[in-house]
């Protein structure tokens, strides 16, 4: 007999048969008087948070919504349809030994081809092969007859209870599959040479080719899976080499945003404008520009030049007040007295011959 995989054991996910079968196995022999352990049907039911129950409804929900917006594809056998398939292939069927993946996360998180550390791997023999994908695409198989009975109308809350279930049974299949099969794409990734920042993509590639070789492999036809699933990872491995391929041949220098941005050009930049502030300081001050004493004042508490630390500059409403000004003409008087200290600033800058183009002093209004 057959144990459903562990992440299907729960709730309306355990086989009414292996309920009853795991009943007889905590019955002790002989049928004695002594105390036997309580089965799970006997345990007093664990109340499940509000909160809970509601998250796993949406989830629910969910998950019930995406099997119904498609087909459920799965992979027919005669043995479906005949009488008694349930309990043939679930109950009477061999034990299908789970795989132990603990070697495989490691690896992964080193980024490289290396061998994997020692492990006690699971190699399915073709009949164990043969047992668990009947197993799972039977699973499929009577979610597709749900499917196609609800013609289109909202299943009924029997109807979402089964088709949740087996989902959860062939989803828990289709996961040991997989984890027995996960060599296959790093012996697979071994035969490609990439470059180490180009591994982790491939091994994704390949993990996704492999879930998609559980879903087409027909156990009926008397192959090997790893036959199948190995030409199907290689085929993966050689459209993504031919990606990589494209991609760098139109960006043949990989671009870094960061590497490009120098600390030079802000330095230098900043120690311009530092100079430059100083010098249209100075012209203010000694007035080499000519100004007059409104339009010298003007400047003076626009820019801060007077109380430099004693708070931020004052606006120009806030200097019409100070000298009796509206706004609007302090702002004529400023630009006025802007022109003269540009036109200083660059008579300067071309007698000197040394400092270059100079832009104009950076000036903020309201």
């Amino acid at each position: 007999m057959t144990t459903l995989p562990h992440s299907i054991l729960d709730g309306e996910g355990r086989l009414p048969q292996a309920r009853a079968r795991h009943r007889r196995e905590r019955t002790p022999a002989g049928g004695g008087s002594g105390a036997t352990p309580p089965t799970p049907t006997e345990r007093p039911a664990r109340v499940e948070p509000k909160a809970t129950r509601a998250q796993r409804s949406r989830a629910d929900a969910a998950t019930l919504s995406e099997l119904l917006s498609e087909e459920i594809d799965f992979m027919d056998h005669p043995d479906f349809h005949k009488s008694g398939a349930e309990r043939r292939i679930y109950t009477d069927a061999a034990d299908v030994p789970r795989p132990t993946v603990t070697w495989y996360r490691p690896m992964m998180d080193d980024i490289g081809i290396t061998s994997p550390r020692r492990h006690e791997g699971v190699v399915l023999t073709g009949a164990q092969e043969r047992v668990i994908f009947m197993q799972f695409n039977y699973a499929r198989y009577r979610m597709n007859r749900i499917q196609k009975g609800l013609r289109g109308r909202a299943p009924s809350p029997e109807d979402a209870r089964e088709l949740l279930r087996w989902n959860r049974i062939a989803t828990g299949y289709r996961e040991q599959i997989a984890e027995t099969n996960l060599a296959l794409v790093l012996a697979m990734a071994k035969r490609v040479r990439l470059g180490e920042g180009e591994y982790a993509d491939l091994i994704g590639e390949g993990n996704m080719a492999l879930m998609r070789s559980v879903d087409k492999f027909d156990c009926g036809r008397g192959f090997k899976f790893s036959t199948y699933a190995c030409r199907s990872i290689l085929k993966a491995f050689s459209r993504h080499g031919i990606k990589i391929a494209k991609h760098k041949q139109r960006f043949p220098v990989e671009f870094d945003p960061a590497l490009e941005q120098g600390d030079g050009v802000a330095s230098i930049r900043a120690a311009s404008e530092r100079q430059d502030a100083a010098e249209v300081r100075e012209i203010v001050e000694s007035n080499r520009a000519a100004l007059s004493d409104v339009e010298r004042e003007v400047v003076m508490h626009r820019f801060a030049f007077q109380g430099l630390d004693q708070g931020r500059a004052p606006t120009l409403a806030q200097i019409g007040l100070l000298i009796g000004l509206t706004k609007e003409r302090v702002r004529q008087i400023q630009n006025q007295a802007l022109a003269k200290i540009r036109m200083t600033l660059e008579g300067s800058s071309s007698g000197k011959g040394s400092r270059g183009d100079r832009h104009s002093p950076s000036v903020g209004m309201n």
